[in-house]
């Protein structure tokens, strides 16, 4: 975390000064498993869960995505949708597929909120054999990768996050989750963990029914009533009045326009349990100072508890986007991803143990400097005095982890080492002398 360039074994040994040494055993580290890196988590899990009181219901966020390889022969690896395509063109590119569970750990009083890596998951897909092989092969195939669905191993991961808060006195501990439209589906919904709250993203056409008037005499009960309005035309209808909810987001606090209708169920989990259908009204907004008013898309959410207060359903909801900037954190500044492992034990350790010491460094740094603290060691670039003061960034803290070890390492004091200042602000002017330019026009 604390080098330079890409973050590679190889890397890792060169930051060590270890390259003229035997380097197996780093290897062997992450391809014969001797990482445990489930527990590393379940520690980071049980310091998130320190935050409140033991009545607070731990919020995560589960999204999934891709990391780049080239390499053909690195297990797992296979061409997949590039989330940054355009809408007009869907490109593919080259990578592994990964899941990941992150917590919401609460700062300030106004609702702000910070995500922290739980769990890591590399959801790969089987190989896909020849054309021309066996039927057996094929069908083995189609069996193999219908069980690794994404939304499977989501709902696994779910269940196994369930099972680690009972096994850890947390059972009366409700979870909160919330997930994208991917993962709001019949599979995900028909078998949720109890104790389970599901926050997702619907799409606008989907269908949902009132309770029945009244039951049969005779017969099977039914299930659904008459069929209510679509989350697009519960948007236009005007005879239902908006509701101001303020929910905390992008820096502050805004006031949101939600439409609600519940109790309603839908056939995705086959009419189980009660849902609630929220429409919220984009919030107008400005991309420059001088730019005409602009509105991004509405939000359809379901709630699988129909009692959840409005505010909270919505606010948990919007820190879900946090978990965004942890995957832009992790590949950019942590590459993750980048070491050159192929084995399927590797490709799952060593990203994995990336992502927990991202965890620890944020949960270190939400221990130590609280919701709005920054590291003060060294001095922000003038260009930063305009923007307002918000939390630590990960590069502002792995500056103050280089700066911790280096200066115990070399022990020496940086004290005040970024503070000092030329009084003369001009930057240096190069002067090319005679002899270079002779040089270069006789080369």
């Amino acid at each position: 975390m604390a080098g330079f360039g890409r973050h590679t074994i190889t890397g890792l040994l060169r930051n060590q000064n270890r390259t003229q040494l035997d380097w197996t055993a780093d290897y062997r580290l992450y391809t014969e498993s001797r990482l445990e890196v489930e527990k590393i988590f379940g520690h980071v899990r049980t310091e998130v869960e320190q935050d409140g009181g033991p009545d607070r219901p731990l919020v995560v966020a589960m999204d999934d995505s891709i990391l780049r390889k080239t390499g053909r022969h690195i297990f797992g690896s296979g061409y997949r949708r590039d989330p940054l395509s355009p809408p007009f063109q869907v490109n593919l590119v080259r990578g592994l597929r990964i899941l990941q569970i992150s917590a919401a750990v609460r700062q300030g009083s106004e609702g702000a909120a910070r995500l922290i890596p739980i769990d890591f998951q590399h959801a790969a897909l089987p190989a896909k054999p020849h054309p021309r092989a066996a039927p057996e092969l094929q069908e083995a195939y189609r069996l193999e990768r219908a069980a690794r669905n994404i939304n499977l191993v989501g709902r696994e991961r779910l269940a196994c996050l369930r099972r680690q808060l009972d096994e850890s006195g947390s059972a009366a501990r409700r979870l909160i989750a919330t997930v994208d439209g991917r993962f709001t589906n019949s599979t995900v919904l028909r078998q949720l963990p109890e104790r389970t709250v599901l926050v997702g993203r619907v799409r606008k056409d989907s269908a949902f029914y009132y309770p029945p008037a009244s039951q049969p005499e005779r017969g099977r009960k039914r299930k659904y009533g008459s069929r209510c309005p679509t989350p697009e035309a519960l948007l236009k209808d005007q005879t239902v009045p908006w509701q101001t909810v303020k929910a905390y987001a992008a820096g502050q606090v805004y006031e949101f326009k939600v439409k609600t209708l519940g109790p309603v169920y839908t056939a995705m989990d086959k009419g189980q349990r009660a849902l609630r259908l929220v429409v919220v009204e984009p919030v107008p907004y400005r991309p420059t100072k001088h730019s005409k008013l602009q509105r991004r898309e509405p939000a359809y959410l379901i709630c699988t508890d129909p009692d959840l207060p409005l505010q909270e359903l919505l606010q948990v909801y919007l820190w879900r986007w946090d978990i965004e900037v942890n995957f832009r954190d992790e590949k950019t500044i942590l590459g993750v991803g980048q070491a050159q492992v192929r084995s399927e034990a590797a490709n799952q350790n060593a990203p994995a143990l990336a992502v927990a010491s991202y965890a620890m460094l944020l949960l270190a740094s939400v221990k130590t400097y609280g919701a709005e603290g920054k590291p003060d060691t060294f001095q922000s670039p003038r260009w930063y005095q305009r923007k307002p003061e918000q939390r630590a960034t990960t590069n502002e803290l792995i500056n103050q982890l280089r700066w911790e070890l280096w200066s115990a390492t070399l022990k020496t004091n940086f004290t005040g080492f970024s503070q000092i200042t030329d009084a003369d602000q001009n930057g240096i002017k190069c002067d090319h002398p005679l002899q270079s330019a002779i040089f270069l026009s006789i080369k």
